[in-house]
């Protein structure tokens, strides 16, 4: 049975987690893979209920034993693999300490260096699968207060480019998914209760995870790098 990892599963109206149910639904073994227990089990549990499969596995993006078993664990028939971390990382340059720069650069490059590594070394002998990437406004323009934020998602969209660049003669399609805006989903609408009302505003979930889907489906003679999704109202 092909497997997808999806990680960066949060709640069960997020990007994470609707990802994992669409590819569920289509036929593919899907492990849950985030660093909060009782989120992925919640989603895993979604999944089933539908009639998918699916299997929990915490891990920690940024920990390379932590992917390095997520991988062993997905096994030989990994077909896809969904880096889906990330962090919204705010503030001016001259008030950020060293760590808070850090860290937003673990979470949104570094951490797909890990998981892009692996994901690349399980699908080469099988000289086939796709691995693709959550991209943000940040991964193509600076923006004042977001320095952190842009740097990291920019290197992680350079880091897409390459792998797809360095690996597409031996079968691995590489992809990346610019998000450009709010996504319509639980994050947003608990932080912000009157987002509910102006959901013309955000992004819808099943939209991008349209974008994910056919990208994964593309033939090989016809493969893209990258598809950018935003409302009809974004300025851009």
């Amino acid at each position: 049975m092909k497997t997808a990892i999806v990680i960066g599963v949060g709640p069960v109206r997020g990007l994470g987690a609707q990802l994992c149910t669409r590819f569920a639904a289509d036929g593919l073994k899907v492990i849950v893979a985030g660093r909060t227990k009782s989120a992925i089990e919640a989603v895993a549990n979604d999944v089933a209920l539908s009639g998918g499969r699916a299997i929990p596995v915490i891990a920690d993006a940024t920990d390379e034993t932590d992917i390095v078993a997520l991988f062993n664990f997905a096994g030989t028939e990994l077909d896809l693999a969904i880096y889906n971390a990330g962090n919204n990382t705010p503030g001016r340059i001259i008030d950020m300490d060293a760590e808070y720069f850090e860290r937003s650069w673990r979470v949104a490059c570094f951490g797909g260096f890990l998981f892009g590594r692996e994901a690349v070394r399980r699908m080469l002998p099988n000289r086939a699968g796709t691995l693709l990437f959550t991209g943000a406004s940040a991964s193509l323009r600076g923006r004042s207060g977001y320095g952190a934020f842009n740097s990291a998602k920019a290197g992680l969209r350079a880091l897409a480019q390459a792998m797809a660049k360095e690996y597409a003669g031996e079968g691995i399609h590489v992809g990346h998914v610019v998000v450009d805006g709010a996504i319509a989903g639980d994050k947003i609408f608990q932080r912000y209760p009157d987002a509910a009302s102006r959901q013309e505003d955000l992004v819808s979930i099943e939209g991008i995870v349209d974008a994910f889907a056919f990208l994964y489906k593309q033939p090989p003679r016809a493969w893209s790098f990258e598809v950018d999704v935003r409302t009809s109202k974004e300025k851009w």
